[in-house]
């Protein structure tokens, strides 16, 4: 038997921007699930000039594929926040074969990064929530990152989630602005208000 270190690799590819084309490889871990391609095209679709320049968090990282397409398309800086030891070598290992310099990644729990993090106050501009699907975090994720002072006035948060998200899941001051699904796949964006 394999020890976990040795696990199969998967990978995915971005979709757009200045590394279209290049590929993510990432582990296969329980619960790690790319947001499919087809999704991540609506998203960038929806944010299109919201990207560039930007601060962007990562919040329950995993293969990296939604930070990476920020950074493919212009964002100034993204925060991979994971707590998978397996999925954060692998998004160091991106990182260098992309030779992304504006890259910062951290392993520990969203949680804990949340509480302990030296990240300034109403920084960050753009937010990936993806937490894993099972345990129902999604809520508890909207609220504590709310809590946390780190967004900035107007920030958008994508949202995704195995079910639709209603509004008095989220914080009472973030609005519902575009809504999809695929499968079982629900996806979201808020805005900061």
């Amino acid at each position: 038997m394999k020890h976990s270190r040795n696990r199969r690799k998967s990978a995915v590819r971005i979709i757009g921007g200045g590394l279209r084309g290049r590929l993510l490889h990432f582990p296969e871990i329980d619960g790690l699930r790319p947001t499919p391609n087809r999704i991540r095209e609506t998203l960038f679709n929806w944010l299109r000039e919201k990207v560039d320049g930007k601060i962007c968090l990562d919040l329950f990282a995993g293969s990296g594929a939604l930070g990476f397409e920020a950074l493919s398309r212009g964002a100034a800086q993204v925060i991979f926040v994971e707590r998978n030891a397996a999925a954060c070598r692998a998004l160091a290992e991106n990182t260098r074969n992309l030779q992304t310099e504006n890259a910062e990644i951290h392993h520990t729990s969203a949680w804990d990064w949340l509480r302990q993090t030296r990240q300034p106050p109403s920084s960050i501009e753009l937010v990936f929530l993806d937490p894993p699907f099972a345990g129902g975090l999604l809520p508890q994720a909207c609220e504590t990152l709310e809590r946390s002072g780190l967004l900035a006035r107007r920030a958008l948060i994508y949202l995704e989630a195995e079910t639709e998200v209603r509004p008095r899941q989220l914080p009472d001051n973030w609005r519902m602005e575009k809504s999809g699904s695929a499968g079982d796949v629900h996806y979201f964006l808020a805005r900061r208000e």
